[in-house]
């Protein structure tokens, strides 16, 4: 199709999405560049099909505690990591996705200092995360790129998907941190950030692995 009003000039409200069917990938590439990196929107892209989401506030602040506690957690595994954020992600002429966040870990040292990622030589990041991902074009996006593990937090719940093959399967334990009740840890954490606030509920769980450390 041919796109006659230019995506910057769509407001969307939060939590909104706006679906375009029909756009090649050069439309999609001219899209990218029209709106330029320092927005709030985000775009998602499979086959076609061109999603536009505009995140709530609350979804934004899950997705910081949500990092801050894999940050945490990383730390005190003293395993290196490298966070790209919503960077754009791109599968040549097939896809392209902006995650809430991203880690690079295992792959940590293919990305250090790089500013722009080729995904036919770069590895794909080793754990994405997203807040209240229901939309089937952000999950054929991250599937076309291979993103070994990906998180979905919404309504309470975390949600664990593994690649296995050419689809995610939900699993009770992430690849990450396998030895960890994430699923369960991390609603617990974003609960108790809700009443007692960001840091100190983060230095619960400190205190937590303290206490496991020394049993």
């Amino acid at each position: 199709m041919t796109v006659t009003t230019p995506i910057r000039q769509i407001q969307l409200q939060p939590g909104s999405v706006v679906t375009i069917s029909g756009i090649s990938w050069q439309a999609f590439e001219a899209i990218l560049q029209e709106m330029g990196e320092k927005r709030s929107t985000r775009l998602a892209y499979f086959q076609g099909t061109l999603e536009l989401m505009s995140p709530l506030p609350q979804h934004e602040r899950a997705i910081v505690i949500i990092s801050d506690l894999v940050k945490l957690l990383l730390r005190r595994q003293k395993r290196p990591w490298e966070s790209l954020r919503s960077t754009t992600f791109k599968q040549q002429g097939i896809a392209g996705i902006e995650p809430d966040d991203c880690f690079y870990i295992q792959n940590y040292q293919a990305v250090i200092g790089k500013d722009r990622l080729d995904l036919t030589v770069d590895p794909p990041p080793d754990l994405a995360i997203e807040s209240d991902l229901t939309s089937k074009t952000e999950v054929e996006a991250y599937l076309a790129l291979k993103v070994p593990e990906l998180w979905v937090y919404g309504a309470g719940t975390l949600t664990i998907n593994v690649l296995r093959g050419n689809e995610y399967v939900e699993t009770p334990t992430s690849l990450t941190f396998p030895d960890l009740p994430i699923a369960e840890m991390i609603p617990k954490v974003i609960e108790r950030a809700k009443k007692i606030g960001t840091s100190p509920a983060l230095l619960e769980v400190e205190d937590w692995l303290d206490q496991q450390a020394r049993l």
